[in-house]
């Protein structure tokens, strides 16, 4: 029986290499165990020395794929995870490394066996953040482990580390995702759940050679870029907001009741309207979902979420209209409610209405 790690694909992806990559390949091929499925993706970079004495002195074990230009991290992975799934149909999963030094053998190795313990899942290796690690490493890592934690409830303690092993059917589930920069890292973290993939964690160690000067990483535009999709859906939903809010409080004024049919009327009203500015706001900017089925799903999100919204906001007002202004009351009601179905919705949505393996 083989063993897991003689069915693990190597893939690293690679911007302007230096001696660094050539002495990780020479390591990984001195194992014996990852030899000819060992592959390095050049994106883009403007030389390539590191290439060709790559495929003088290594072309029986490392594939090396070029593209034309910088596509970004997401697309270099992407590249290899495809090759990988055309060319070498018996590989159980995919292991990413970074090229500028990071990652040893040793950890991978680790990381392998834990897949081997796993093999449904994706397994990370994680560093330890401690205060002499670089400013915008510790930086980028603080934010995103957090956002993250929010996100999906997951402690995962180290969100941007490029040691992975994934296995090769998210990999393959993963090629539907839009991002092609280092916001598809983060992608595949958000959407394992809804794939049905778990989050192993194997700490590492951690390495950052000439204070990370090798690691491409633009702390405020890829860091934007990673958190871009979060704050769309918070734009969107802001914006909803205030016009549900808004028509919500008028009706209420208007009808002067605290009564069920008088609150069911006023929701259902303001629901109506700042919905249909949701739904085009999520649908093409933020989910890039696409189709009737996402709108007969969101439809139905929205008439559960409506009716959640109306019916607590009216059992709590009842009881609270007693002690102040009766709009101001139930309007300062809902906007709690709506806040916490706010949450709850982010998520439907990115797992249901708007998924795109459900869409495919």
């Amino acid at each position: 029986m083989r063993k897991v790690s003689e069915q693990i694909g190597i893939l690293i992806p690679a911007l302007d290499p230096d001696q660094r990559l050539i002495d990780l390949l020479q390591q990984l091929i001195a194992t014996g165990e990852f030899s000819q499925r060992i592959v390095v993706v050049d994106d883009g970079s403007q030389s390539q020395t590191i290439f060709n004495v790559i495929g003088r002195t290594m072309q029986r074990d490392v594939t090396v794929l070029h593209h034309a230009r910088n596509e970004g991290k997401g697309a270099a992975l992407k590249t290899g995870f495809s090759y990988f799934i055309r060319q070498q149909q018996d590989l159980v999963g995919i292991a990413t490394l970074d090229a500028d030094g990071q990652h040893t053998v040793s950890d991978l190795q680790n990381c392998v066996h834990q897949f081997e313990l796993h093999p449904q899942d994706m397994v990370l290796g994680c560093r330890a953040f401690a205060k002499d690690i670089p400013l915008r490493s510790r930086f980028g890592n603080t934010l995103t482990n957090a956002l993250v934690r929010a996100l999906t409830h997951l402690p995962i303690t180290d969100t941007q580390t490029g040691l992975r092993v994934i296995p090769i059917s998210y990999a393959q589930a993963s090629l539907a995702f839009a991002d092609q920069r280092y916001a598809f890292e983060f992608d595949m973290l958000l959407q394992a759940k809804a794939h049905h993939v778990g989050i192993v964690q194997q700490p590492i160690q951690t390495i950052y050679l000439d204070n990370n000067a090798g690691s491409h990483f633009r702390v405020l535009r890829d860091s934007l870029a990673i958190y871009a999709r979060f704050f769309k859906f918070a734009f969107s939903g802001f914006i909803s907001f205030l016009i549900d809010i808004g028509i919500f409080a008028l009706l209420i004024h208007t009808f002067s009741s605290a009564s069920l049919a008088s609150v069911m009327t006023a929701t259902v009203s303001a629901r109506l309207v700042s919905a249909i500015a949701n739904y085009l706001i999520n649908h093409h900017l933020v989910f890039a979902g696409k189709g009737e089925a996402a709108l007969i799903k969101y439809v139905a999100l929205m008439v559960v979420q409506m009716l959640l919204s109306a019916t607590c906001t009216h059992l709590i007002g009842a009881a609270a209209t007693a002690i102040g202004h009766q709009t101001l009351v139930l309007t300062g009601i809902k906007m709690v409610v709506d806040f916490l179905l706010f949450i709850v919705s982010y998520q439907i949505q990115k797992r249901w209405v708007f998924n795109q393996r459900g869409a495919d």
